[in-house]
């Protein structure tokens, strides 16, 4: 009987660490995004610091990544280049970007996950580099798409004689606690 007291209380112990080690939920909203590119003018970027990140950390991991930006939060500080990008990205049909992936390591590595823009969802592959202080976590990324592979018509104005660069780069950096 003494046995099965001693069995129970080990069981009982066991859930309760295991509680005690679930998943930390991780959220944020200080996420800064900035999309930059050419053009057969000069070279441009539109940044937002408005955005989402939120996972959970299990061990050595985040997992259950989500990641989203309204589309018109990206800003140039040039209003009509502004105005152009959100009418290549439908901004109004399509009003959020967004990527999720299953989980990313601590520390220096690759992330793959699924980006949609507009209405087109790819599987992409980009570095990252994540670190720990104290209960903050830092997501750093930056991959280059062509925006064909979206949908997206390049922008071009004045009468097409300045004509934006198929290939962008996106850097996000996300802190969450």
């Amino acid at each position: 009987m003494k046995n099965l007291v001693n069995f129970k209380t080990l069981v009982l112990a066991f859930g309760m660490f295991s509680g005690l080690v679930a998943a930390q939920k991780i959220n944020s909203s200080n996420v800064k995004t900035t999309v930059s590119g050419t053009s057969t003018l000069h070279e441009w970027s539109m940044t937002s610091t408005s955005g989402t990140f939120s996972g959970n950390v299990s061990g050595n991991a985040i997992q259950d990544i989500t990641y989203k930006m309204g589309s018109k939060t990206l800003k140039s500080g040039k209003g009509p280049m502004d105005s152009n990008a959100y009418k290549a990205i439908e901004a109004d049909k399509y009003p959020n970007i967004t990527f999720t992936a299953a989980s990313v390591n601590m520390g220096k590595g690759t992330m793959t996950g699924k980006l949609t823009v507009t209405n087109v969802t790819k599987t992409i592959t980009l570095p990252v580099n994540v670190t720990k202080n104290g209960n903050s976590y830092t997501v750093w990324g930056q991959t280059s798409i062509k925006m064909t592979d979206y949908g997206i018509t390049p922008p071009a104005f004045m009468m097409n004689t300045v004509k934006t660069g198929n290939e962008i780069t996106i850097t996000v950096n996300a802190v969450a606690n």
